[in-house]
């Protein structure tokens, strides 16, 4: 599974009330969750991210609460996947709970600017800045993690295995 798409770029500790706001944790539609992603950090975030895009940041991604919210208001928003120096620990398993592949790559964070057109290939383990013409080795995600991604999260994972798929 190759990810292609830009990146935008964060710092240190983006936490789950910036990736999506407390004041919209009355409502669990992805959709609704997706508009407001990021807003308080990058107000330009949820109208300009395009489908297939990536989030990139510093440490600890994803500290703070252990809401489900963040990884569906991000995979919702069209970005295809989180490449960061680290993950809070839930964070981590939330997102490829809600089947949102996350990456620790911090070798390439530093390198990477906003708007920079990357190619990430789960299988293979590798991390392309097509912009700049750099390669990364990425540990390659584990075939139960991609099987989790490919359905779309746990649940739906648990479903077709019920379904004997």
């Amino acid at each position: 599974m190759v990810l292609q798409g830009r990146a935008w770029k964060y710092g240190d500790d983006v936490d789950t009330d910036v990736i999506i706001p407390a004041r919209y944790l009355n409502s669990s539609d992805p959709a609704e969750l997706a508009r407001h992603c990021m807003e308080d950090i990058d107000a330009e975030y949820a109208a300009k991210v395009s489908p297939g895009d990536f989030l990139v940041a510093g440490k600890n991604f994803g500290c703070g609460s252990s809401r489900e919210h963040a990884p569906i208001a991000i995979k919702a928003s069209g970005a295809s996947a989180v490449i960061a120096c680290s993950f809070a620990r839930i964070f981590y398993r939330n997102a490829f709970n809600m089947g949102l592949p996350i990456f620790e790559v911090p070798q390439a964070v530093g390198e990477i600017d906003a708007g920079d057109v990357l190619a990430l290939d789960m299988r293979q383990g590798t991390l392309r800045n097509e912009t700049k013409g750099r390669s990364y080795a990425i540990a390659p995600v584990p075939p139960f993690m991609q099987d989790l991604v490919a359905a779309g999260g746990l649940l739906n994972y648990m479903a077709a295995r019920r379904k004997g798929k």
